[in-house]
């Protein structure tokens, strides 16, 4: 198998596992089952310590060491370490995750991502609007309707060229059908065609995410060769 083949095989997974396709959306829909609703929020923390180093698993340490970490409290996401080059590391639950995902609800999910200041200044609002509907009971259908109304009204600030963020981390739980998947980075843009980044074509390694309709952006992922902690990644993920 040469590598053309075998790169196609680790793309076309990632969109499998991770973003899923209209294919397999009656599948989705089976699956989601086993996650209803939002569990205990007990199962979706973390103690505080543990929580901020794997946020910085996320990122190599020469990026993560000196980026700000947000942890996941009661009342939301707060601070937990202060950064200096504007890189900001959370790790992200379930809710993050795009509308109707079989893994909506589940609380196993972690998923460390360092947004670099662009990305941060639009996705950690996005996130705390998410968070903050979550805890206060809100359905998943209530919750995007309210990360719409916050992106609608200003309360979220517009997408900024250049946002992007690393999920470099072995350590993370991306969904029960992909564990950790794969180390890579994610590019965040205002909607648009996944055709203009060439993402899915033959060849190409760039794979085109979930549009989002309530926060009007597309993501594209590139899938890279070593987790944060410089350890390659293996071909079978």
């Amino acid at each position: 198998m040469d590598r053309n083949t075998v790169r196609t095989i680790r793309l076309t997974q990632l969109v499998l596992l991770t973003f899923g396709v209209a294919g397999l959306q009656m599948q989705a829909q089976n699956a989601k089952t086993k996650y209803p609703a939002m569990a205990p929020l007990a199962q979706y923390m973390m103690e505080r310590n543990s929580e901020t180093a794997l946020a910085r698993t996320a990122a190599p340490d020469s990026i993560s060491h000196n980026a700000e970490v947000m942890v996941l409290t009661s009342k939301g996401y707060q601070v937990a370490a202060k950064g200096t080059n504007g890189f900001v590391c959370v790790v992200e639950r379930s809710w993050s995750a795009p509308a109707h995902d079989p893994d909506f609800w589940n609380p196993k999910l972690r998923g460390p991502v360092c947004f670099n200041a662009p990305a941060a200044r639009f996705n950690i609002p996005v996130l705390l609007v998410r968070t903050q509907s979550t805890l206060a009971g809100r359905t998943e259908t209530q919750m995007f309707e309210d990360v719409k109304a916050a992106v609608d009204k200003g309360a979220v600030p517009p997408l900024q060229p250049g946002a992007m963020c690393y999920m470099l981390s072995k350590q993370g739980y991306l969904s029960d059908a992909g564990g950790h998947w794969h180390p890579h980075l994610m590019f965040f843009v205002p909607l648009t065609q996944p055709a203009e980044w060439g993402a899915g074509l033959p060849g190409s390694p760039v794979v085109a995410g979930s549009p989002s309709k309530e926060e009007r952006t597309t993501t594209f992922l590139v899938p890279v060769d070593k987790w944060s902690d410089g350890t390659p990644a293996s071909e079978s993920h």
